[in-house]
């Protein structure tokens, strides 16, 4: 016989029971993204801090033409593509518009087939689409900070977004001689 519960949350882990499936434990992992533009459009990066249990894990990007936006869906992407397995995943950011986009608009856009109310074209959508695949591998769940409030964590995936953009630029002017 075998009994099926609804799920319930430890502190670091997730325990529950698909249907189906055997007792299985989910792990946890913390995601604080954040993006960053020189100009918007303009040069940006995008940096995200990993947590896992005890171990961090801080990893970033350069785009030479991008906008500010497009960095911070890039910095979830990032995060959730460098999962090695399922998790429960906490992303934290400080965009209204990533946390929103996904939580509350990203349902109706696809029903609208990308598309706005006013029929234009819903913007970067090819980096929706990106982040909708990811998140069905996940259990995301998605919170907001406000940004350049001394949140530390918060801090920590601006400094590496902007670091980004400067090796950016170095790596650009090594490239052509500079």
């Amino acid at each position: 016989m075998r009994i099926f519960m609804k799920p319930f949350v430890s502190v670091q882990n997730l325990w529950h029971l698909p249907y189906g499936k055997e007792l299985v434990m989910i792990e946890k992992v913390e995601i604080y993204t954040d993006g960053a533009c020189q100009g918007n459009p303009g040069p940006g990066g995008w940096g995200a801090l990993l947590r896992y249990k005890d171990t961090e894990k801080e990893i970033a990007g350069f785009s030479s033409a991008t906008t500010n936006n497009r960095m911070e869906l890039q910095a979830a992407i990032e995060g959730l593509k460098s999962l090695k397995r399922p998790m429960k995943v906490a992303i934290f950011t400080d965009s209204q518009y990533l946390r929103d986009g996904i939580t509350k608009w990203m349902f109706q856009w696809k029903k609208n087939n990308w598309r706005l109310s006013n029929n234009k074209p819903v913007k970067n959508q090819d980096l929706w689409e990106t982040l909708d695949a990811l998140v069905k591998n996940q259990d995301v769940s998605w919170h907001w900070v406000r940004g350049h409030s001394g949140h530390p964590e918060n801090e920590r995936a601006d400094a590496l977004a902007r670091q980004a953009i400067l090796d950016g630029f170095q790596n650009a002017s090594r490239i052509s001689g500079r």
